[in-house]
């Protein structure tokens, strides 16, 4: 029933735009799910990978066996992004309340912010936790600016210049923003400022699994036990929700199977590398893998 409803979703959005449609391609296996069913119905449409230099090489390998992808890049590199804005620590929304907060800013979201209360005193979600009230004060920069230089900016400029809308393969039950605006405007979005079509957001993790072997659609093998059996496979340096991981979190896992890519991760700024170490040390997030 979800792959029909999905399907459908899919056709409407189609229809609409009359085939003026491109799938946003990030390589992870919800997007390859996403182009696979896409692809069932409309074998001509076209997928974008935004390549920001922060994937594995794994997820680039991948992508370069897919037919019919266009490949856009930033104009900033993430530490670029991370001396001008800061680090993506926490989630988009405590880090981007975070940010505000300490760049001065005044208002109705500040207010919130800090004291969990709307105007009129009952409560509000666009609040900083207790838990991380004190990252306020850390000797860091903290910011969600990341995922918007990286990939939504490029994506945008594609969409833009081909005169396309995206299909794009978020679920619901990945965060409380995403939920938040599935029920708003459920999946499919035909006008304003955010036109797109999240045809899987009603999925859940198991149904891109089921998915996957009931049709045998090939996938990066970054997913696979002999491979590092990553969970996820977004921007190997981000922070967001590392703290909720079981050991071997994403970091110590990295140590193991791209060592050279997490001594980069953990140098000091100073010596040309990333300063994560700085970072999570002062979260007290584990990063070393001390089973090696």
């Amino acid at each position: 029933m979800k792959i029909e409803k999905s399907r459908l979703r899919i056709r409407e959005f189609y229809e609409h735009f009359n085939g003026k449609v491109t799938v946003s391609f990030s390589g992870g296996k919800d997007s390859t799910v996403l182009l696979h069913l896409v692809r069932s119905i409309y074998p001509e449409v076209g997928a974008v990978f935004s390549d920001t230099g922060l994937e594995f090489i794994e997820i680039k390998e991948f992508v370069k066996t897919i037919e019919n992808v266009t490949w856009v890049r930033p104009d900033m590199s993430f530490r670029q992004v991370i001396e001008k804005y800061g680090y993506p620590v926490v989630s988009k929304e405590q880090a981007d309340l975070i940010e505000r907060v300490r760049n001065g800013a005044t208002g109705k979201k500040i207010r919130q912010a800090l004291t969990g209360l709307n105007e009129d005193g009952s409560p509000t979600k666009y609040k900083i936790s207790e838990q991380w009230k004190y990252l306020l004060s850390a000797p860091f920069k903290i910011s969600c600016q990341c995922c918007k230089i990286t990939k939504k900016m490029p994506m945008d400029s594609f969409y833009k210049e081909s005169g396309t809308f995206p299909y794009i393969g978020t679920m619901a039950c990945e965060s409380m923003l995403r939920q938040t605006s599935w029920l708003q405007t459920g999946c499919n979005v035909f006008d304003g400022n955010k036109i797109s079509s999240k045809p899987l957001s009603f999925w859940m993790e198991d149904d891109i699994w089921k998915y996957i072997n009931i049709f045998d659609v090939p996938y990066c093998k970054i997913y696979k036990p002999e491979f590092g059996g990553y969970l996820r496979t977004g921007c190997v340096f981000c922070m967001f929700g590392v703290h909720l991981e079981e050991q071997p979190n994403r970091f110590q896992k990295l140590q193991k199977t791209h060592p050279k890519l997490w001594r980069y991760c953990m140098r000091d700024w100073e010596d040309g590398g990333l300063g994560l170490r700085q970072v999570l040390d002062y979260m007290g997030v584990p990063y070393e893998n001390y089973m090696l």
